[in-house]
């Protein structure tokens, strides 16, 4: 299927989502956003039958950050008001962040395939996933100061809490290319394959999710994804609700009789 510079192809019941533009190195324009928020749309339909997903880049690039040939990030040419004063923070507002929080809230497990350079918000799209998976020649960038602007996409919330505030500032402040066997050396990233095998090894890790429990897989999602902002009493609370919802899938009682009949279970994510 194709959408604005978006592809999403179906395997199976792991769908593919593809930047694509690949002569900007996938870089962020505001057509991909519209793509982008169709496809997600799209994906979370439950009756296309989407049970992982995979998102990558066409080409030799995963995302180069916002595309800033026709002005300001996330602005179309004439958009902006006459005479008014410069808003960048605008269009993460309206255009960045409903797609951001749609990947978190995503019912199924989403594998970020880094096959090229990942930079500004690029990088926020390749940390967004559950697996982070990376080429040996992919490299990760803060590129904002390079352009005089501060780190958005979530990356000031999500580096801190995947590698400290000591590396993040650094990432952030000094604006350097980070490879992407650093980046796993780092805790930042879990996979490093070579070049020509990253995709084949995104797929079979996206087979073995998708013929998981997806469902409760999506519940482990959110019981992480809410995590850094519980108490460890709140957490315990979000664990019990989760667990009453993930008790009352076909799934569980599925796996249940599958362990007590020494076979391997038959999930359908339902």
């Amino acid at each position: 299927m194709e959408f604005n510079k978006v592809t999403v192809d179906m395997d199976g019941d792991v769908a593919t989502l593809r930047l694509n533009d690949p002569a900007a190195l996938n870089a962020v324009s505001p057509d991909m956003l519209e793509g982008l928020a169709e496809a997600l749309e799209w994906i979370d339909t439950p009756a296309n039958g989407v049970r992982c997903v995979i998102m990558t880049g066409e080409g030799r690039g995963f995302c180069a950050g916002a595309n800033l040939a026709g002005g300001r990030p996330g602005e179309r040419p004439g958009e902006a008001r006459a005479n008014a004063l410069p808003d960048a923070g605008q269009a993460l507002e309206t255009k960045y962040h409903p797609i951001l929080r749609k990947i978190r809230k995503l019912k199924m497990p989403f594998i970020t395939a880094v096959n090229g350079p990942a930079a500004g918000v690029g990088m926020s799209f390749a940390l967004m996933g559950d697996m982070v998976l990376a080429a040996k020649s992919s490299y990760f960038l803060q590129a904002f100061r390079r352009i005089g602007l501060v780190p958005d996409g979530g990356s000031t919330w999500l580096l801190p809490r995947l590698v400290g505030m000591a590396r993040a500032k650094e990432l952030s402040l000094m604006g350097e290319k980070l490879p992407a066997e650093t980046a796993l050396e780092w805790g930042l990233i879990n996979r490093v394959y070579e070049d020509d095998a990253l995709m084949g090894e995104a797929k079979t890790l996206a087979a073995e999710l998708a013929a998981g429990p997806t469902r409760t897989l999506g519940l482990i999602r959110e019981a992480y994804a809410d995590s850094f902002d519980n108490t460890y009493e709140e957490q315990l609370d979000k664990e019990r609700w989760l667990q009453r919802e993930a008790g009352r899938t076909e799934d569980f009682k599925e796996g249940v009789k599958a362990f007590l009949e020494k076979r391997p279970a038959q999930f359908k994510g339902e």
